[in-house]
C-alpha cells in the first residue's frame, strides 16, 4: 500500500518535540463532541450505508474563514491557496474556492480539476512536470501561475509558451534542504540570481515571485528559518531582480491546532510507560506532540517577513494551507462485521480506504456510535482486507462492541482520501452534510 504519508514522517519535524502522555480528559472532551452529533452521523449510514467518507461543509467554510483572517489580521496583503494533494474531492475543492480562496496544484489532474470550478487563480508547482501538464498551463495562462522547478523546467516552459504563441506568469520555486530528500523540490538559494539571469532569455515566461515549502509544520521554527536566509539572499540581489518580485508563496505544512496524536508502540516513553506506571491500570496510554494555533503561526510568520523580507522587496504573501483546512472536515463511518474474539472485531472497510497503514503508528479515537459511552475499551479494530496491517485502531469508545455497530473515526480529512486505493475492498461512498447537517 502506499507509504507516501509515511515517508513525510521521516523528515526533521521543527523543534524534534517529544510527545507527552495525552490527557485523557481532553480525548473524552474530543470523543464528547461527536456524540452529541450521532443522530445525524447515524441517519447518513442509514441511508447511504457503509462505509462512507462523511464532509462537513461548514467544517471546511469555518477553517477558512479563521485562516485567512489570522493572516490577514498581521498581513493584509495575503492571499490563500488550497493545497489540493491534501483532499482532492471536487466538492472540498469548490467548497474552499466559494469560500473565497484559490488553489494550488501539483499535477496535470488537479489543474484540470481546478480549471474545472470557478476559480481564476491557481499556482501549479511539483516537480518533473511534463509537457502535457505544462501545455495545459499555458493554454491556460490566464489563470495559471507555474511555479518553476529547474532551469530546464524553464526552458521547456520557454519552448511551449513560444510554440503555442502565449506569455506566461511564472515563480521560481526554492528548496528548504540542500542535502536530503527535499533538495528534489526547487533550486538553491545559492542560485537565485543566476535563475533570474536565464529567465531574461524567455520573452515568454514572466517570473513573478518565489515559492519555498517546508512540512509537517508543528511550530513555525522550519518556516521563520527559512524566511531568515531568503532575506539574507534577498539583499544580495540587484534593485532589478528585487523589483521583479511581486509575491512570496511561504507554502503550507501547517499542523492542525489539535497536534500530532500517537500510538503508545510508536513512542520510546509508550513502551517504557506500563513498566514505569505512567498510566493507571484502568486508563489506556496515548500520546501527543503540541501544535502551534494557526494565529500564532501568523504572527511569528509575519514578524519574520517584516524582519528579513519586507526591507528588500514590497509584495504581497503567499500561503497554501492544505491539512490545517481540511483535516477536521471529512471522518470514516465503518461497520462490525464479525466479532472473532471479546478482543478483536473485523469492520466492513479495509485501510484502502486511507492508502497507508496510518493507524499503526496515529492514534485516532473509534467511537461506536450504536453503543455511545465515554469510556474506552481495548480491542483490535481491523478491517477486512487480506493483510495483517489492515488496522483501524486498537481500542473504542463505548460500552460495549458487537456485530452492526457504526464505527466513527474523526477527522481523516487530509492525506487520506487523496491517497486511497483500489485494492481488494471497493472505496466507501463520499456524502457531504451541508451547513445545516443534512445530507
Amino acid at each position: 500500500m502506499c507509504d507516501g504519508e509515511s515517508i513525510l514522517k521521516t523528515t526533521i519535524k521543527s523543534t524534534e518535540q517529544e510527545p507527552v502522555i495525552f490527557d485523557h480528559a481532553e480525548i473524552r472532551s474530543f470523543v464528547s463532541s461527536f456524540l452529541q452529533r450521532r443522530d445525524v452521523f447515524l441517519q447518513a449510514c442509514q441511508i447511504h450505508g457503509s462505509p462512507l467518507y462523511l464532509v462537513e461543509e461548514s467544517v471546511l467554510i469555518e477553517r477558512a474563514e479563521q485562516f485567512t483572517n489570522a493572516f490577514r489580521q498581521v498581513l493584509p496583503d495575503v492571499r490563500v491557496y488550497y493545497a489540493m494533494k491534501s483532499n482532492n474531492h471536487p466538492q472540498i475543492v469548490t467548497t474552499l474556492v466559494n469560500a473565497g480562496l484559490s488553489l494550488d496544484v501539483s499535477s496535470g489532474l488537479e489543474l484540470q480539476i481546478a480549471l474545472d470550478s470557478s476559480v481564476t487563480d491557481i499556482v501549479f508547482s511539483g516537480p518533473g512536470k511534463t509537457e502535457k501538464e505544462l501545455t495545459l498551463a499555458v493554454e491556460n495562462s490566464n489563470r495559471t501561475i507555474v511555479l518553476i522547478d529547474s532551469f530546464d523546467e524553464l526552458e521547456k516552459l520557454q519552448c511551449i509558451a513560444a510554440e503555442k504563441g502565449f506569455s506566461i506568469r511564472a515563480g521560481i520555486r526554492l528548496t528548504t534542504d540542500n542535502n536530503g530528500l527535499w533538495r528534489k523540490f526547487g533550486i538553491p538559494l545559492k542560485d537565485l540570481s543566476r535563475f533570474f539571469d536565464a529567465e531574461k532569455y524567455c520573452d515568454h515566461v514572466s517570473v513573478r515571485g518565489l515559492q519555498f515549502h517546508t512540512s509537517w509544520n508543528l511550530d513555525p521554527y522550519n518556516q521563520i528559518n527559512f524566511i531568515t536566509s531568503l532575506g539574507n539572499t534577498l539583499s544580495k540581489l540587484t534593485s532589478e531582480q528585487q523589483s521583479m518580485i511581486e509575491f512570496i508563496d511561504i507554502g503550507g505544512g501547517f499542523w492542525p491546532s489539535q497536534g500530532e496524536w500517537l500510538q503508545s508502540s510508536d513512542t520510546s516513553q509508550g513502551q517504557s510507560s506500563l513498566g514505569q506506571k505512567l498510566c493507571s491500570a484502568s486508563t489506556i496510554c496515548h500520546y501527543k506532540r503540541h501544535s502551534t494555533s494557526i494565529e500564532e503561526f501568523a504572527g511569528q510568520i509575519a514578524e519574520a517577513i517584516h524582519r528579513h523580507l519586507f526591507p528588500h522587496v514590497s509584495c504581497c504573501i503567499c500561503a497554501e494551507p492544505g491539512r490545517w483546512l481540511c483535516n477536521d472536515a471529512m471522518h470514516l463511518l465503518l461497520t462490525v462485521m464479525d466479532k472473532k474474539a471479546s478482543d478483536l472485531v473485523i469492520t466492513d472497510a479495509g485501510t484502502n480506504a486511507i492508502g497507508w497503514e496510518r493507524f499503526e503508528t496515529d492514534y485516532f479515537p473509534v467511537i461506536n456510535l450504536s453503543r455511545p459511552e465515554l469510556i474506552e475499551n481495548e480491542c483490535f479494530i481491523l478491517g477486512s482486507l487480506c493483510t495483517p496491517h489492515d488496522v483501524w485502531g486498537y481500542s473504542y469508545w463505548g460500552k460495549d462492541i458487537q456485530p452492526g455497530d457504526v464505527l466513527m473515526i474523526p477527522t481523516q480529512g487530509a492525506y487520506t482520501y487523496s491517497l486511497r486505493q483500489e485494492f481488494i475492498k471497493p472505496l466507501p461512498s463520499v456524502v457531504i452534510l451541508g451547513e445545516n447537517n443534512g445530507s
